[in-house]
């Protein structure tokens, strides 16, 4: 039995150029998150986009403006509907354009399936990225959400290409070792902890700044749970990569490759904080 290759020497350069990525994205990202509104539909909106185009790219290479087209389209649909505030039309809408899509990629794609799965895989996330921002104190748990996914994505890179050690998956992710994976838990736990208790430190300058109506520990308890989506997100498109024989979803954002290369792991960890946050309205982490 053969042993798996030893893992990549930190990139330095890599870094460089991931942080120059965030130095220009991130403000724009929670700006948008903060002020809510069109802004943050608009936002929504450019990245299911982006992403359609770059599922279209991998997924039907012989027709890949049609297909991105079909999955964004439906997609926004249910963005759109679920922006108005109708969420139960929002899920009906993402059965139904998933279908569509397929129906549209007929004849084009070697697997129509694939587009339907597009919807199925984007549509959900984006809808969730809604839902949450409209709940009560919604920007304090999107920016939660965001800052324990990129602590995950952040702590599990530096840790893992700094210690290595044993990989994690590495049939689907080579580069991928546990030292990094428990990085990354680590970071997304103490992520969401120093957003829970950001609130409380900021009153001092921002008299009319609501306390975030949470515990540390369940504060705690949910960036674990992201730190696990996270990674669970970016284990799954590298599935899909290897699937359809590709390196990177696209090359848009240097450092990073395509959009759906920086938002996989977001792409699994809204759902589980839209879950959350539900249990949450439920009585749970007060």
């Amino acid at each position: 039995m053969t042993s798996s290759p030893p893992a990549k020497r930190f990139d330095w350069s890599n870094l460089g150029l991931r942080v120059a990525s965030a130095v220009v994205l991130v403000p724009a990202v929670l700006a948008a998150v903060w002020f809510g509104g069109w802004p943050y539909l608009v936002l929504i909106a450019i990245g299911v986009a982006l992403l359609a185009i770059e599922w279209g790219g991998m997924t039907a290479p012989g027709a890949p403006t049609r297909v991105a087209a079909a999955v964004a389209a439906a997609v926004l649909v249910a963005v759109f509907v679920g922006y108005r505030g109708d969420f139960p039309w929002a899920w009906g809408a993402i059965a139904i354009g998933a279908a569509a899509a397929a129906i549209i990629a007929r004849g084009v794609a070697e697997r129509p399936a694939d587009a339907a799965y597009g919807v199925l895989y984007i549509a959900p996330a984006a809808l969730c990225l809604v839902w949450l921002r409209s709940t009560n104190q919604g920007a304090w748990w999107t920016v939660m959400l965001f800052a324990a996914t990129w602590g995950a994505d952040i702590g599990a890179y530096a840790v893992g290409s700094t210690l290595k050690g044993p990989k994690l998956w590495p049939r689907f992710s080579p580069n991928k070792t546990w030292s990094g994976f428990i990085g990354g838990l680590l970071a997304a736990t103490l992520a969401a902890v120093g957003v829970e208790t950001l609130p409380d430190l900021l009153q001092g300058v921002w008299a009319n700044l609501r306390p975030f109506q949470l515990n540390i520990w369940a504060a705690a308890v949910i960036g674990f749970a992201i730190g696990l989506a996270t990674m669970a997100g970016d284990l799954w498109e590298s599935a899909i990569k290897r699937r359809f024989g590709v390196k990177d979803s696209g090359d848009l954002i240097p450092g990073h490759g395509g959009l759906l290369d920086r938002v996989d792991g977001l792409m699994f960890a809204v759902v589980v904080m839209a879950a959350l946050r539900l249990a949450n309205h439920w009585g749970w982490g007060h």
